[in-house]
């Protein structure tokens, strides 16, 4: 085992004191002698607790932002009506980060939704002052959701842009696609088997 990443439980932030003793359990040479930098949390944008966590106890910290405006955030993720982008980037700017981290956003790409150039072109302005790296995902087809990956060329126009502009930009290959085991692909079946989805 190399990394340890805190995310596909529920928002680990809802639950900040037990992350973090489990954080120090993780860290100490009485429990497992891991070093911080081999562990990663995965927040949707908890402010409060975002900057709590940082002063707290050290860990590599990753966003899910998915979205480069408030309007298409709000309907991807609900957590941004109460913590807009405005004070999400601000509390990544204040985030405390040793001299060779940066903060790791996820960003999945949605066809006609938040993949264009000029999403790309704002994403860059929020990043800005803010040491980033950018995991580009191309979103998980799947059954019960109207949603479609871009195609290649959208892309790597995209990442490309960031790359131009000196943004560490990589596009996340997703595993498990094949046999329906990718983010969201499971649900989509199962509904389907329990009747809650239409058969094509």
């Amino acid at each position: 085992m190399n990394n340890i990443v805190f995310m596909g439980m529920g928002e680990p932030l809802h639950n900040l004191d037990n992350v973090v003793k489990a954080l120090e359990i993780l860290y100490t040479p009485e429990g497992f002698d891991y070093g911080p930098r081999k562990v990663t949390l995965s927040t949707s944008g908890l402010v409060p607790q975002m900057l709590e966590l940082g002063q707290r106890i050290r860990v590599n910290l990753a966003v899910s932002l998915n979205a480069t405006t408030d309007e298409v955030r709000d309907q991807l993720m609900p957590i941004n009506r109460r913590y807009p982008l405005k004070e999400l980037m601000a509390a990544c700017r204040q985030y405390p980060l040793h001299a060779s981290k940066r903060i790791t956003f996820e960003y999945i790409l949605i066809r006609g939704v938040n993949d264009s150039l000029q999403d790309a072109k704002r994403l860059v302005k929020l990043l800005h002052g803010i040491k980033a790296k950018v995991n580009l995902i191309p979103f998980n087809e799947h059954e019960g959701s109207a949603f479609r990956s871009p195609n290649a060329e959208a892309i790597e126009v995209f990442q490309t842009y960031l790359l131009d502009r000196s943004i560490v930009a990589i596009r996340r290959a997703s595993k498990g696609e094949d046999i329906s085991a990718a983010c969201g692909q499971l649900k989509g079946k199962l509904e389907r088997q329990q009747g809650k989805l239409p058969e094509k």
